[in-house]
């Protein structure tokens, strides 16, 4: 048998809202109800180990901002005393220059100023006739994978300077050639070893155009570069770039003459 119809809504429209809201206030109650105890229930199950977790969290950021905070203070505190220590170099002051820079060299990293504190440590031992400190500093230098690798070259090249006469000739060719090439940044000095080292193997045609290339390289130190000139000359290696005007014909100055006079007569 069929139900009657619901007549409600139609006899009586108040009615039926307000058992609409009712209905709909009787389901976000539900709802309402529903959400609390999935949250209770994920609560007694996840709680610990997520409010754990949200503790770890801060910690291991608190202990970042520490940590932070401290390397940027020991950060400046090496750079006030390496200028401190350049200043006493300025003065020829080695031991307070010494004072100041052990504490830098001996820290833990490979930054540049670490390294940098550590060669003129080295360049100081050997101003106080401890060749035998300054060469194992070097070493060190030169091994460290981490350190920047310009000041690796850097060390290498000292490390040579300073034992070249102790050296074998092919040693130093060995060691330094990679760098007495035009453009790497220790091309001067590097290349002048070589070219010691060439002279010392009898290689006068290999070492004259190296002393060539040192001395037209405006990039190299200017001293080094007059050294370089005179030794090519001995050589009778042209060391003095020509000049040329916009036809890229070459331009027979005043300067150039008086530098290939004094070469000749060197």
């Amino acid at each position: 048998m069929a139900l009657p119809p619901d007549t409600t809504s139609a006899t009586n429209p108040a009615g039926a809202a307000r058992n609409a809201a009712q209905q709909d206030v009787f389901l976000r109650e539900v709802d309402d109800a529903v959400r609390q105890d999935q949250l209770e229930s994920f609560m007694s199950r996840y709680g610990k180990p997520l409010l754990a977790l949200i503790l770890i969290a801060l910690l291991a950021f608190g202990g970042w901002i520490y940590w932070s905070h401290r390397q940027t203070q020991e950060r400046e505190q090496r750079s006030e005393a390496y200028v401190q220590a350049m200043d006493a170099l300025q003065a020829n002051n080695l031991d307070a220059a010494k004072a100041k820079l052990s504490p830098i060299a001996s820290a833990s990293g490979s930054d540049a100023t670490v390294v940098s504190s550590r060669l003129m440590l080295a360049g100081i031992a050997l101003q106080q006739d401890r060749k035998a400190d300054a060469l194992k500093i070097y070493r060190e230098v030169a091994a460290d994978e981490k350190a920047p690798q310009p000041l690796r070259d850097l060390a290498t090249v000292r490390q040579v300077a300073a034992d070249f006469d102790a050296m074998k000739p092919d040693d130093v060719v060995s060691r330094l050639k990679p760098m007495a090439a035009p453009g790497n940044p220790w091309f001067g000095p590097a290349a002048e070893l070589v070219g010691m080292a060439y002279l010392k193997q009898g290689k006068d045609s290999q070492a004259g155009p190296l002393f060539s290339a040192i001395a037209k390289d405006e990039a190299v130190d200017n001293g080094l570069r007059s050294r370089a000139r005179q030794l090519a000359a001995t050589l009778g290696v042209d060391a003095v770039e020509d000049q040329v005007n916009e036809q890229g014909e070459p331009l027979d100055t005043a300067a150039a003459k008086i530098v290939k006079r004094a070469e000749a007569g060197n």
